[in-house]
C-alpha cells in the first residue's frame, strides 16, 4: 500500500512538473489609445514571479506581438518610447492566452528616464560585429559621415580622408548592407558629402560571417541610414552655420501609415575647406652621404564644395508579414578648387642661389552626379524566423573634371576627365529557422560593374605633349557570389559557421594603345564565430575569417596623375589581389555602471598592396627635373596582431564617459622592386623589412552641466607608424561641443569646435634608397586636408520624440537567437 502510494504521489508530482514546464503562447495587441493607430517596437515585459528571469518580446508593424513562454506566474507589463507604462499585473499562464487590444497613452514625463535606458544601449554586441548608436554624439552635429566614422570606436579617419579601421585601410565601407553610390566614384570624398543627421548607426564588423561580401581585409563598416519607426508624420531639420564657410540644411521626413511607410532624407551643403601641404625633398650625395641640394613643395588648397542630395523611399507592407520598398537616390555636387603649388631648388649650403623655382596652379572644376535605384522585397512568412529578401539595384555615377594648369602666370595644360560607372546588382538571402535555437542561411549576390575614364592632357593650343599621358580606359568587374552558414544555440555557447565562394572577373582595356589586362579567379571564404555566455555579466566571442582586397581600377592603370609636376601617381597593371585570414578573440563584461569589451586580433596577409616611391630624371620645358613617381604594388607577407580595450562608464546621470585604446603590431620581410621605367631602364627599389607598432587611443566624455547643457569633449590620439619606405609621426586630436534644449525639447542647439589646436596634419618621412641600397632622398612632408572648423547647429523636430531609440533589453528566449543579422 505504501509503495503504491509513493507511485501515485510521484505520477502526481511528475504530472504537475510537467504541466508547469509546459511551453505557452502569449498573444495580443499595442495600439495608441486616441489615433488607434498600432505601435511598433512596444516591448511586452514578462517577469517570473518565482524566478525573477526575464523574457519577452516587441511588437510588429500591425502592433501584435507573439511571446513563447514556459507556463507560471508572471508579472506583465508594456513599455514603449515616450508613453505610459502600462502595468497588467500578476497573471497564471497555463495555455496559450490572447492578451487582447492593449492601449497606450503618451507620458512626457517619462522621457527624461527613458534617456538613461537609451543611454545605456549605445553598443549592442552581436557573435559577428557590434553596433554603435551615433544619434547622440553632438561632435559630429552638422558634419558628414567622415566625421561620424572617425568617432566610431576601432575606427579612424586620417587627415586625407582615408578610412582605417585598427590602423589597416583596407576596410569595405556599406550603405545599408550594399555597394551603395552614396560612396560614388571617389569614395572618401563622397563620405564627406553624406550628411551626419541621415545616419542612424554604425556597423564594425571585424570577423564578418558568411553572407557579408569578402572585399576588406581589416573588415567591414555598415552605415545603417535613418528610416522613420513612428506612425504619422514626423520629421527633422537640421540648419548649420560655421567658420571657415560653411551652411547646410538636412530636413529628415516621414510619413507612416498601417499599410505604407514614405522616408526621404535630404541635404544641401556649401562649404569652403582650406588646407595646405609642404615637402621638403633633401637630395644626398651617395659619395659623400651630404645633402647636395633641397627642393621645397608648398602647397595651399582653396576648395569650395556645393552639394546636393536627396533619397526617397516607399515601404509597402503586403501583408503583416511581407513588404516591398523602393527607393531612389540623387546627389549632385559642384567642386571650385584652385591649387596653388610653390617650388623651389637650391644648392643646400646657399638657400639664396635658386637652381629651380616654380609656380603651379590648377583650376580645378567638377561636376559629379550619382543615381541609385533599389527595390527589396521582404517576406517574414509566419513571423517565426523564416525569411526571404530580395535586392535590386542599379546606380549610375558620373564626374566631369576641367583642371587648366598654368605655370609662373602662363597657362600650359589643359587637363580634362570624364568617368562613368554604371553597377548592377541582385541579392538573394534566405533564413530557414530548424528548430528553436538554430537555423541556416543560403544566399547568392551578382555585382556587375562598367566603369570608363577618359582623361585628356593637351598644351595651350590643345595639341599633346611630346610625353602624352592622356588616356582612355574601359574597367569591367564581375563578382558573382554564393554562400551558406548554419547557426545553432546550445544552452549559453552559439555558433555560426559559413563558406563563400566568389568567382571574380576583372578586364582592364585601355583605349589609347589597345592593351588588355585581365585578372579571372575563384575563390573559397570559409568563416567561423563562436560566443560563449559565462554569465548574464560576461560572455567570449571567437572568430576566423579569410578575406580578400582586390585592387581599385585607378591601381591597374598604368597612366600617370598630372595633379603635380613632380609628384606622380601610376597605377600597375600586374598587382594582385591580397588575401588575409583573421583571428578575433573577444571577452565583454558588466561591472555595474562599467562595461568593457576587449580583443586581441591576428591578421596574416599575403601579396599586400602598398605604394612605393621612386626617383626619374625627366626633361621638362628643356630642363632636367628630378620627378618622383608612386604606384602600389605586392610587397608579399605580412603579420599583423594587436588587442583593443573599449569602455563605457556612467558614474552618474550627469556624466558619461568612454575609451578605445587599440595597440597593434606588424612585421614585413625586406623586398626588392624590379622594373622597367618609362625610358626603357632597368630599375630597382630596395624596400626596407618592417617590424613595427603602433597604437591610438580615444577618449569621450559627455557632462551634463547647470541649465540642461550638455557638454561633450573628444580626444584622440595616433601613434606614430612605419611602413617599407616611410616613417609617420604621431597625432593629437581634440573636437569640443556644447548643445541645449529649448522649445519645449523640441529643438536642440549646438556649437561644435572640431580640431580644436588645428592639429590635424599627417606628418612623415619617407626615404628613397637607389639600386646600390644607398640612401638617396629624404622627403618630409606635411598634410592638412581640413583646418579648424567651428560650426553652430539648430535642429528642430516635430511630431516625435527627443530620443528615439527603443530600450534594448537582453531577455532570455522569448523570440529566438541571432546570429549576426
Amino acid at each position: 500500500m505504501k509503495k503504491l502510494t509513493l507511485l501515485l504521489l510521484l505520477i502526481s508530482f511528475t504530472a504537475f512538473a510537467q504541466k508547469g514546464n509546459q511551453k505557452i503562447n502569449l498573444t495580443g495587441k499595442v495600439l495608441e489609445i486616441k489615433s488607434k493607430q498600432p505601435l511598433e517596437y512596444a516591448t511586452l515585459v514578462l517577469t517570473n514571479t518565482n524566478t525573477q528571469k526575464i523574457i519577452g518580446g516587441v511588437t510588429d508593424a500591425s502592433g501584435t506581438f507573439s511571446i513563447d513562454a514556459s507556463s507560471g506566474t508572471y508579472n506583465i507589463k508594456v513599455e514603449f518610447i515616450g508613453f505610459k507604462t502600462k502595468d497588467l499585473g500578476n497573471q497564471t499562464l497555463t495555455e496559450n492566452k490572447n492578451l487582447g487590444t492593449i492601449l497606450l497613452s503618451e507620458d512626457a514625463e517619462t522621457l527624461d528616464e527613458v534617456e538613461v535606458i537609451a543611454e545605456k544601449s549605445t553598443v549592442e554586441i552581436r557573435l559577428d560585429k557590434k553596433i554603435y548608436n551615433v544619434g547622440k554624439d553632438m561632435t559630429v552635429k552638422g558634419g558628414n559621415a567622415s566625421d561620424v566614422l572617425d568617432n566610431v570606436p576601432s575606427v579612424n579617419v586620417d587627415a586625407e580622408g582615408a578610412v582605417s579601421l585598427r590602423g589597416n585601410e583596407n576596410v569595405r565601407i556599406l550603405i545599408d548592407g550594399k555597394p551603395s553610390a552614396l560612396v560614388g566614384l571617389s569614395g572618401t570624398d563622397a563620405l564627406r558629402n553624406l550628411p551626419a543627421e541621415a545616419i542612424e548607426k554604425v556597423e564594425v564588423i571585424t570577423s564578418p560571417s558568411a553572407r557579408y561580401d569578402a572585399e576588406g581585409t581589416a573588415g567591414i563598416l555598415n552605415i545603417i541610414l535613418r528610416k522613420g519607426k513612428i506612425t504619422g508624420f514626423n520629421g527633422s531639420v537640421n540648419l548649420t552655420v560655421g567658420n571657415p564657410d560653411q551652411f547646410s540644411i538636412a530636413p529628415n521626413l516621414n510619413y507612416r501609415t498601417k499599410k505604407l511607410n514614405l522616408f526621404s532624407n535630404i541635404g544641401y551643403s556649401y562649404r569652403k575647406g582650406p588646407g595646405n601641404s609642404f615637402s621638403k625633398f633633401s637630395y644626398i650625395n651617395t659619395n659623400t652621404s651630404a645633402i647636395d641640394s633641397t627642393q621645397t613643395e608648398d602647397r595651399v588648397f582653396d576648395r569650395e564644395n556645393k552639394n546636393f542630395n536627396a533619397s526617397l523611399g516607399l515601404e509597402y507592407y503586403l501583408t503583416k508579414n511581407s513588404s516591398i520598398t523602393g527607393s531612389f537616390f540623387y546627389r549632385n555636387s559642384k567642386g571650385d578648387d584652385i591649387a596653388t603649388n610653390i617650388t623651389k631648388r637650391y644648392e643646400f649650403e646657399n638657400p639664396t642661389s635658386e637652381l629651380f623655382n616654380e609656380t603651379r596652379i590648377e583650376t580645378e572644376k567638377e561636376d559629379g552626379s550619382d543615381k541609385q535605384y533599389s527595390i527589396n522585397y521582404t517576406n517574414n512568412f509566419d513571423g517565426k524566423g523564416q525569411k526571404l529578401v530580395v535586392d535590386l539595384q542599379y546606380s549610375n555615377s558620373e564626374e566631369f573634371e576641367d583642371s587648366p594648369v598654368s605655370v609662373n602666370g602662363v597657362l600650359k595644360e589643359l587637363n580634362s576627365q570624364l568617368t562613368n560607372s554604371n553597377d548592377y546588382l541582385i541579392q538573394l538571402d534566405y533564413v530557414l529557422p530548424i528548430g528553436k535555437n538554430s537555423q541556416i542561411e543560403l544566399g547568392h549576390k551578382s555585382t556587375l560593374q562598367d566603369l570608363s575614364s577618359d582623361f585628356k592632357v593637351r598644351d595651350k593650343d590643345g595639341n599633346p605633349f611630346e610625353y602624352d599621358p592622356s588616356n582612355a580606359i574601359n574597367f569591367k568587374q564581375n563578382i558573382y557570389a554564393f554562400y551558406a552558414q548554419y547557426g545553432n544555440k546550445i544552452n549559453k555557447f552559439s555558433y555560426l559557421l559559413g563558406l563563400r565562394s566568389e568567382i571574380t572577373d576583372i578586364d582592364l582595356k585601355v583605349i589609347t594603345d589597345n592593351t588588355l589586362s585581365d585578372k579571372n579567379y575563384t575563390e573559397w571564404f570559409p568563416t567561423v564565430n563562436l560566443g560563449y555566455e559565462l554569465n548574464d555579466t560576461d560572455n567570449l566571442t571567437l572568430g576566423y575569417s579569410r578575406r580578400l582586397r582586390r585592387p581599385r581600377h585607378w591601381f591597374i592603370n598604368p597612366f600617370e596623375s598630372r595633379s603635380s609636376a613632380t609628384n606622380i601617381f601610376k597605377g600597375n597593371p600586374d598587382i594582385n589581389p591580397t588575401f588575409t585570414s583573421s583571428f578575433d578573440l573577444g571577452y565583454t563584461t558588466r561591472i555595474k555602471k562599467l562595461t568593457l569589451n576587449s580583443s586581441i586580433y591576428y591578421q596574416l596577409s599575403t601579396d599586400v598592396m602598398q605604394g612605393v616611391s621612386y626617383r626619374e630624371n625627366r626633361t621638362q620645358d628643356n630642363e632636367e627635373v628630378t620627378v618622383f613617381v608612386r604606384t602600389p604594388i605586392n610587397i608579399g607577407e605580412e603579420n599583423r596582431y594587436g588587442f583593443e580595450l573599449t569602455s563605457n562608464y556612467s558614474p552618474t546621470k550627469w556624466a558619461r564617459l568612454s575609451a578605445t585604446f587599440n595597440y597593434f603590431k606588424f612585421k614585413t620581410d625586406a623586398f626588392t622592386y624590379n622594373f622597367v621605367d618609362r625610358n626603357g631602364v632597368n630599375k630597382t627599389v630596395p624596400l626596407k623589412e618592417v617590424n613595427n607598432s603602433s597604437w591610438f587611443a580615444r577618449f569621450n566624455a559627455r557632462i551634463t552641466l547647470p541649465a540642461k547643457i550638455q557638454w561633450q569633449t573628444r580626444l584622440m590620439y595616433r601613434g606614430p607608424q612605419s611602413n617599407a619606405q616611410s616613417d609617420r609621426d604621431n597625432m593629437f586630436i581634440t573636437n569640443l561641443s556644447f548643445s541645449k534644449d529649448v522649445l519645449k525639447d523640441k529643438a536642440s542647439l549646438v556649437l561644435n569646435v572640431s580640431d580644436l589646436f588645428n592639429s590635424r596634419k599627417r606628418e612623415s618621412t619617407t626615404y628613397l634608397y637607389n639600386d646600390a641600397g644607398q640612401l638617396e632622398t629624404i622627403n618630409r612632408g606635411t598634410f592638412q586636408w581640413r583646418e579648424r572648423q567651428i560650426s553652430l547647429s539648430f535642429t528642430y523636430r516635430f511630431n516625435q520624440k527627443k530620443k528615439r531609440e527603443r530600450p534594448q533589453r537582453e531577455f532570455d528566449g522569448g523570440g529566438g537567437e541571432d546570429f549576426g543579422g
